[in-house]
């Protein structure tokens, strides 16, 4: 290669500064936010390698370009391998992530104002599960919504009542904020029932499911959907399946799927991404894979139980995957300073709505916590038990200033710096720093 032969640091040394930083930042601080991961180095490498160079419209061997030999062979190896982890006869590898897989999913099997019927936004649902107004999915479609009951669980009698009188064309599983097993099959037969499909979005929780530590879909759903850098610990990326149940409902059901990510709604395939998904799908083979996502589940609920002690309020009372919401209106402040607070002493999470609480998407009443990537950093249950401490401690010192006046972006920052600069929450920042530098 002729063009360049200077790395980063010589061709724009503010980008690698900046990298530099974001990477210091990573290793300063403890990640609990349920959607993010650590991808390994191999996946890096494949990601930032010279794939990215090459443009491959189409798929193995029906390209509309030619020089893709080796693309074809590594994309084929990425869907060979999907479908062996999954257990599913057919993958699409090729979606940019998430939101256009299931846009992909609705454009080969709807029409606009058909009926979808999906797990609301405040219940723990996407926004492309059809929130209103806001996304595609709640403009150009029928969308209806169910939601959790007063215990915090998915209310499948809802389900089965709004599918009964709205005839929707997919119903929607899978989740973005729950924390209790998703019951697929009973999901699947109500769709059966009305002859919808099943579609199931694991985005978070694929890891899981081919660890072993939750039901999977595929018996159940006819299309599966998962992104690639959740629990699966790969790259910012989608793979949409089609079961053998989704091929017996209609037998042009991959057909149509592809025909809808390429030419339907995408150009060409990122290949480096398709790479790194290659690799951590290999990864995701390995039977060590199974012992993380068991580890996943472990801290998870170490971590819920040890909050529950500190007097926190746990959505569902508890979790059985990799994340939990927290409702914080019992603790006198809201989510939007819980979350700042918790940056302020070095703990990465995002604030959340609560089912049935309002506070709006600005101040909501809680914040959302996982464990993936403190998992794969290696932490266990006895670490779960310091970053519990730390967080109430960091919610005890926050309620001591009230966020009713924050009104401006003016405002809000001058407040956020008042807010870290309490020393309790400067102390909490040493510590947290000094525990992961010492990982």
């Amino acid at each position: 290669m002729v063009f360049s032969s200077r790395d980063l640091r010589q061709t724009d040394s503010e980008i690698y500064k900046l990298i530099k930083s974001e990477e210091k930042r990573q290793r300063k601080t403890i990640d609990l936010i349920p959607s993010e991961n650590i991808a390994s180095k191999a996946v890096l490498q494949a990601v930032g390698s010279v794939l990215s160079n090459k443009y491959s419209e189409g798929y193995p061997k029906r390209r509309y370009y030619q020089g893709n030999k080796f693309v074809d062979q590594i994309e084929t190896l990425a869907v060979e391998r999907a479908k062996k982890l999954f257990g599913a006869p057919y993958a699409n590898v090729q979606p940019y992530s998430g939101s256009p897989a299931n846009t992909a999913v609705f454009f080969a099997l709807l029409n606009p104002d058909d009926t979808i019927l999906g797990m609301s936004l405040e219940s723990g649902g996407h926004l492309t599960h059809g929130h209103p107004n806001v996304t595609w999915s709640g403009k150009y479609f029928n969308s209806v919504q169910y939601g959790v009951n007063s215990k915090g669980l998915i209310d499948y009698d809802e389900i089965e009542t709004l599918a009964t009188k709205h005839k929707p064309k997919i119903i929607i599983s899978g989740a973005t904020a729950y924390s209790r097993i998703i019951d697929f099959e009973r999901i699947g037969k109500i769709a059966d029932r009305i002859g919808a499909y099943h579609l199931s979005d694991i985005s978070h929780i694929s890891g899981l499911v081919v660890g072993g530590v939750h039901p999977s879909p595929v018996p159940y759903a006819h299309i599966v959907m998962t992104t690639t850098h959740k629990s699966l610990r790969g790259p910012r990326g989608a793979i949409i399946l089609v079961t053998q149940k989704g091929l017996e409902k209609d037998p042009d059901l991959s057909t149509k799927i592809d025909k809808a990510v390429f030419p339907g709604l995408q150009g060409g395939p990122h290949n480096n991404t398709t790479a790194g998904i290659a690799v951590c799908l290999k990864e995701a083979l390995e039977p060590k894979f199974k012992l993380y996502a068991r580890q996943i589940v472990k801290n998870s609920k170490t971590l819920a139980k040890e909050l529950i002690k500190h007097g926190f309020k746990i959505v569902s009372g508890g979790t059985d995957n990799h994340l939990m919401l927290v409702d914080l209106s019992n603790k006198s402040v809201n989510g939007w300073v819980v979350a700042h607070a918790l940056e302020g002493g070095g703990i990465i999470v995002n604030k959340n709505t609560i089912p049935g609480t309002g506070g709006g998407v600005v101040f909501p009443k809680g914040i959302r916590i996982g464990t993936p990537s403190v998992t794969s950093r290696g932490m266990k249950e006895r670490q779960m038990i310091a970053i519990a401490d730390w967080i109430n401690r960091i919610v005890n010192a926050s309620a001591k200033y009230p966020s009713d006046q924050v009104n401006s972006p003016e405002s809000r920052r001058a407040f956020i710096k008042k807010l870290r600069a309490n020393e309790i929450i400067k102390a909490i920042k040493t510590e947290v720093r000094r525990f992961c530098l010492s990982l």
